[in-house]
């Protein structure tokens, strides 16, 4: 039983690298995604409908998408880049496309929460496009995307414990190898704790830093 609970530190840094650097390209991925979604949007900064509806089906797919299924899916992909389609960095690519359009979405939504009044006020001032994206709605938006990034953050996490299940290191895999498997629930319970406590971490400080970001307004 010590030898296994010795693996909890190792399997928990595990979990926060594959969380941390697969939501690093998620965002990267997603958040010019939302970007482009919000000003082709009907009440975007440039409307284009078909870009828009197109653009938006495609990101509701992957985000109904079954995250185990996708896995499976995205392995020999895993397996060209990396060269392998087991452990925690291989499940970083699948990890990192089932959280994209999760971060495309809460891009989109915190930036039609700006209101139209500022974006009008910049207009007037001659700004373009670009321009009213980068110094107008994300500095507008900050809080919010904040908010959506600690979301996003804490759905890796409960991805990241299914990867356990088909070939991915972390929490999950020692919840469900030496818990599950060896019928050891202590140590099931164990990885689980764990996992609730980085939410609430996690969850607490994107609070805090979206609230110190409303209240320097």
């Amino acid at each position: 039983m010590s030898d296994i609970m010795a693996l909890l530190p190792k399997c928990t840094a595990q979990t926060i690298y594959m969380t941390l650097v697969s939501t690093l390209f998620a965002c990267v991925i997603g958040f010019p995604l939302g970007i482009v979604l919000y000003g082709a949007s009907p009440a975007g900064l440039k409307p284009r409908r078909i870009l828009y509806n197109v653009l938006s089906r495609l990101v509701n797919v992957f985000r109904s998408f079954p995250f185990i299924i996708l896995m499976v899916l995205v392995m020999p992909l895993s397996r060209i880049i990396i060269g392998t389609s087991i452990g925690s960095t291989a499940v970083i690519i699948p990890l990192a496309i089932a959280a994209a359009p999760f971060v495309a979405r809460v891009t989109e939504a915190a930036l039609q929460e700006v209101e139209s009044g500022v974006i009008l006020a910049a207009r007037v001032m001659g700004s373009t496009n670009l321009q009213i994206v980068w110094k107008v709605l994300v500095p507008e938006a900050l809080p919010a995307l904040i908010s959506g990034l600690a979301l996003t953050i804490i759905t890796v996490i409960g991805y990241s414990a299914m990867a356990g299940a088909i070939g991915g290191e972390g929490l999950g895999d020692m919840a469900i190898r030496y818990g599950y498997y060896r019928f050891r629930m202590e140590v099931t319970v164990a990885a689980v704790i764990v996992i609730l406590a980085l939410v609430e971490l996690f969850q607490a400080a994107g609070t805090l830093v979206s609230r110190s970001l409303l209240a320097k307004r």
